[in-house]
């Protein structure tokens, strides 16, 4: 007896191995795409997306008459195993990086959807007579429309998640900007000492950059709440009945809680991946001020003793295998790494989604990988940073007082007084002669001891101006 069963498609047959609920759309597929040690059970949120899709079609079949109850019962309960991820992951080997425009993941969702389907009916899986991948779990559908939807609606679901790591990365910054609102510092352009600010000052910046992008990400989701659903093939609508549009639509709004609205243009949400180029955009754009961030904070705590040495980040582990004593800022680098492979990945996006031919763009898997990939490293990554650095971050108050005293960033207030030449003359005459500008601006006599207070007593609270102290 063979340890599995027969199925058959137009390359002809195939043994299926008996533990398995896919069929043999899948097996093809896990043989042709083994490439990137991706699966799509890897990304247990898109297999609940496609499922979610599925319920809501099966339903709004049966809406319209053109299934039975039975069955579309039979396959909404199969779904909701499937969203409520009931131990059988294990069923979806198809790689993430396939050809056919995501058709692969379309039937390993179908036929592993009829196969558990065909268990509550109590029939055997694999009969098709009874149930069948195409003519009914796939009823009025193509992937060129199931698919793009499950994309869309899995990435909105990822939405919440990394939202909530940024809010709560930028209160953590806000937190510590209050926590050091009067600590004066020295602040710098081009790594070049500038003009005094507060450590208060420095981590609110922080914080509002986490601020508005939590705006713009917000912003980029709301254009994926438009999906082609009932477009089936290239969003003609062949073989779809006229209502099955609206329908699906409003089940799957019930089933997944969102608010998606069916395309204006069928054909034209078909071909079209410009939402996943905005939302992949924004994603950039966190990675890039993450990234900045990042490197903020190695080089304030650099040193500990000959650098900046400004704040003092937590020590997480050992920084060398052979220099004793030495503390590394890993969090940070390993922030600024995420960084990079989310640029990339919207490079990916971006190449992938001009790649489009005609009435589809088949490389909408890639798209779902790097966008996926990136969120996902992007909401954990931020929660480590948060947890792991931010909130334990210490300020040298010494060390910043210090530097503000031997620096010369109090020349600019100066300059109101006296003028931007004489300022500048007397700054470099403290720095050739190595010594305190105040020092130098009392031995030339030029400002009463009261105008010198007014300026070198902002170092006790930066943000105050000669002219409002």
């Amino acid at each position: 007896m063979l340890p599995g069963r027969i199925e058959s498609d137009l390359i002809g047959p195939l043994l299926i191995p008996s533990n398995v609920l896919y069929g043999v759309h899948t097996a093809r597929a896990a043989e042709n795409f083994d490439v990137s040690g991706l699966q799509l059970k890897d990304f247990p949120e898109l297999i609940q997306s496609m499922a979610m899709v599925k319920k809501a079609a099966a339903l709004a079949n049966m809406d319209l008459g053109l299934i039975s109850r039975s069955k579309a019962m039979a396959i909404s309960e199969a779904c909701e195993d499937l969203i409520e991820r009931q131990g059988i992951d294990q069923n979806f080997p198809v790689d993430m990086m396939q050809g056919g425009a995501g058709t692969s993941t379309n039937m390993n969702v179908n036929e592993v959807v009829t196969n558990l389907a065909l268990l509550k009916l109590g029939r055997a899986v694999g009969d098709y007579v009874t149930l069948h991948p195409n003519d009914d779990v796939n009823l009025s559908q193509s992937t060129n429309d199931v698919y793009p939807t499950a994309i869309r609606l899995t990435i909105l679901r990822a939405c919440d998640a990394l939202i909530a790591s940024q809010v709560n990365i930028r209160d953590a910054f806000r937190v510590k900007a209050a926590q050091y609102d009067q600590v004066a510092k020295v602040g710098r352009t081009q790594l070049q000492d500038a003009v005094p600010m507060t450590v208060g000052q420095e981590f609110d910046a922080f914080a509002e950059l986490m601020e508005e992008d939590i705006v713009h990400l917000q912003s980029a989701s709301r254009l994926l709440m438009e999906v082609n659903l009932g477009g089936s093939a290239i969003g003609t609508s062949i073989n779809v009945p006229p209502g099955f549009s609206g329908l699906a639509c409003s089940h799957l709004n019930q089933i997944s809680g969102f608010d998606l609205v069916p395309a204006r243009n069928l054909v034209e949400a078909t071909s079209d991946t410009g939402a996943f180029v905005t939302f992949s955009g924004a994603l950039k754009r966190i990675a890039v001020k993450l990234s900045k961030i990042c490197n903020d904070l190695r080089l304030l705590s650099s040193g500990p003793r000959t650098g900046f040495g400004e704040i003092r980040l937590p020590a997480v582990q050992a920084g060398s295998s052979i220099m004793p004593g030495k503390i590394n800022p890993v969090i940070p680098e390993m922030m600024n790494q995420i960084g990079f492979q989310v640029i990339g990945n919207d490079l990916t996006v971006t190449l992938a989604a001009s790649a489009g031919q005609l009435q589809l763009n088949a490389m909408e898997p890639v798209i779902v990988l790097n966008i996926l990939q990136s969120m996902r490293m992007l909401t954990r990554g931020i929660k480590i940073l948060k947890q792991r650095c931010v909130e334990g971050i210490e300020v040298d108050v010494d060390r910043c007082k210090s530097f503000c005293d031997q620096s010369l960033v109090l020349a600019t207030p100066l300059a109101t007084l006296i003028g931007y030449s004489k300022a500048s003359a007397l700054s470099m005459r403290a720095l050739g002669e190595k010594k305190p500008l105040r020092q130098v601006v009392e031995e030339e006599g030029i400002l009463s001891q009261d105008q010198i207070v007014r300026i070198f007593g902002i170092s006790d609270c930066p943000s105050k101006s000669p002219n409002n102290s």
